[in-house]
């Protein structure tokens, strides 16, 4: 049996501050669009409300389109899209979920576009036009949807940031929020989410009912300090990732969290570096918690090399075809992965090395 969907509550409050154990790491866009769809959405003027508590300037549409977003070349096109919040509605065909295996049964979304600046970005090439973060004014709607695919009698796993940030975004939105009072309430259906930033406060009095699994992204040191703009480092997701995880008598969340080791490469010195970040992982989650692991190497495919190329054209990151192996998924398309020894490899040091600091821990997959 499912309950009925309940509507987000529009909140009125300032975005709660940060704790002083975090730095600002907040993305404040340098303008704010909203669409004549989106304002007349009740979570639009909550949105716009949020907005305007953060003093931002407000361009309200005459149409449903956003245009005059590109600049003369695909470089300058990045940097004006990721400067940019727009406030849309999305489409009806939004509410048909896809299936998004391994990390969940489903996915949906409550934005697209992200406004971290990672060089290996996995967005790049599969959303259409400038890379504007687009926020969802009728998510309201998007989550009474989802009770169609709650099957009675059946766990089932839906994933909200295949195409965005979540928390991210948080502080303008309120949207991650109301994800997390929305599924508190259902009965077997739970929510997945993952960041790499780390501004966590608001969401750890809400009502999750143990029914919403957060997870971060962590990396080696020098993967992340090179290749991950704009993010709060690892350290700042792991103090994150354990105010999420203490338990509620201990001032904590008490949510389920996870780790997500992504993406991964072999580069000089990986063994140590990952050590390194796995003993730093173990620290801060130096107690009991429900925390699970999920390993990702690092793969491209040759429509998002060649826009990686256009939006970080001095990048570092290794995009070389000839020392990958291809791998086809069931529609033809091509992704260039590490070869089959260098895979096996990385996956053993992982399992060994988690298995040896994390025995509780559940490893999700390797990919």
């Amino acid at each position: 049996m499912t309950h009925a969907a309940t509507p987000p509550t529009v909140a009125t409050t300032q975005p709660a501050p940060l704790n002083t154990a975090y730095r600002d790491r907040r993305w404040l866009p340098e303008q704010v669009l909203f669409t004549p769809a989106a304002i007349e959405e009740a979570w639009g003027q909550q949105i716009l409300q949020r907005v305007q508590q953060f003093d931002l300037p407000v361009q309200f549409l005459k149409h449903n389109r956003l245009t005059g977003l590109r600049g003369e070349t695909e470089r300058e096109t990045y940097a004006i899209a990721k400067r940019t919040l727009a406030v849309v509605t999305a489409p009806p065909s939004q509410l048909k979920l896809s299936p998004i295996p391994p990390s969940a049964d489903w996915q949906f979304h409550l934005a697209q576009g992200c406004p971290a600046h990672c060089q290996y970005c996995y967005l790049a090439g599969s959303l259409q036009g400038p890379p504007v973060i687009r926020v969802y004014a009728n998510l309201p709607s998007i989550l009474e949807n989802l009770q169609h695919y709650e099957p009675p009698n059946q766990d089932t796993t839906f994933e909200v940031s295949c195409y965005t940030d979540p928390l991210g975004i948080e502080h303008l939105t309120g949207s991650l929020a109301a994800c997390i009072r929305y599924f508190g309430t259902r009965d077997r259906a739970y929510l997945r989410w993952v960041s790499k930033f780390d501004s966590v406060d608001a969401l750890l009095n809400l009502p999750h009912a143990g029914r919403t699994r957060c997870r971060f992204s962590i990396n080696a040191a020098s993967i992340s300090r090179l290749l991950e703009g704009g993010t709060a480092t690892v350290n700042e997701r792991l103090r994150a990732v354990r105010a999420l995880a203490q338990p509620v008598a201990q001032g904590g969340g008490g949510y389920p969290v996870g780790l997500v080791v992504a993406p991964i490469m072999p580069i000089a010195n990986w063994r140590e570096e990952y050590r390194q970040l796995l003993e730093a992982a173990a620290q801060a989650l130096d107690f009991d918690c429900d925390l699970t692991f999920e390993l990702i190497s690092h793969r491209f495919t040759p429509g998002s090399k060649g826009v990686l190329e256009q939006w970080y054209p001095n990048s570092r990151l290794d995009l070389e075809e000839s020392t990958r192996t291809t791998k086809r998924n069931k529609f033809g398309g091509i992704k260039y992965v590490y070869d089959k020894d260098t895979m096996t490899e990385l996956r053993s040091f992982f399992e060994t090395e988690i298995a040896q600091r994390f025995p509780a821990a559940n490893l999700l997959y390797w990919t």
